[in-house]
């Protein structure tokens, strides 16, 4: 009964709030919005992470599974990076032999214990415990929260320092979890997406987001990703287990 009173307390707040950035086109309908891309074969060609991002992205199944959805998508990147042997990961079978936070679980209607879905840190768990039980190479898998506050200009030079690492280096990948709201002209809930890009001479961040309702990537300035993935989510996501957004970095060999 708790969890039902604070799910509708927490869906009348967002509702107000979208609404509230719609009249006064603030939020995502404000400057900085969105730009989907045009689709192209061409995006998807190639041996770098970024055309594999592109080749193994899928839509989340239901509406709280966007964290299976980004990690079957870099696991099986991984996988045909370092040509795993099997055939391609699938969202339910890494749920089956993935475990880890009661992953399956949260994916429920009724989640483990009230809570849906994967905050930043039970995500980088789930991120790390995924590629061992798959046997995929990496050097380690950094959590990064996002800063509004002290510490903030040396949290943004570090997340754009990765992004260039992930465009040029190509030895990382990142998944972003971020307030969606802030991204596109969505609810401001928690979400969960690969990075597919980063172009640092126009400061545009590309977002593979696994939204069913999103048909195309689509790129948003540095400053908006940045808010994105800072947000603490107002605060009504607390009681949830979620407190900071933030981005979850697999560095590679």
């Amino acid at each position: 009964m708790m969890n039902l009173f604070r799910f509708c307390i927490v869906r009348t707040y967002l509702t107000l709030r979208y609404f509230f950035h719609w009249a006064t086109r603030t939020g995502s309908f404000g400057p900085g919005q969105a730009k989907h891309m045009t689709p192209s074969p061409g995006l998807s060609k190639g041996q770098s992470l970024q055309a594999a991002l592109f080749r193994h992205h899928v839509k989340q199944y239901h509406e709280s599974s966007c964290s299976v959805a980004s990690v079957v998508c870099v696991v099986n990147v991984l996988r045909e990076r370092y040509r795993c042997p099997g055939p391609i990961v699938t969202q339910p079978a890494i749920l089956e032999k993935v475990r880890t936070a009661h992953w399956k679980e949260r994916m429920g209607p009724d989640g483990y214990e009230g809570r849906r879905g994967l905050p930043l840190a039970v995500l980088t768990a789930v991120v790390e415990d995924s590629l061992r039980i798959y046997d995929i190479p990496f050097k380690k898998v950094e959590m990064i929260q996002g800063c509004l506050g002290q510490g903030r200009t040396r949290v943004r030079q570090q997340i754009r320092g990765h992004l260039k690492n992930f465009q040029f280096l190509d030895n990382c990948l990142i998944i972003a979890h971020f307030d969606q709201g802030t991204f596109i002209k969505e609810m401001n809930i928690p979400h969960i997406s690969p990075v597919g890009g980063f172009d640092p001479s126009t400061g545009l961040v590309t977002i593979l987001d696994v939204d069913p309702d999103q048909e195309s990537a689509y790129d948003i300035p540095f400053n908006r990703f940045y808010k994105g993935i800072a947000t603490r989510y107002a605060g009504v996501f607390r009681p949830f287990g979620y407190d900071c957004g933030g981005i979850v970095v697999i560095h590679l060999n």
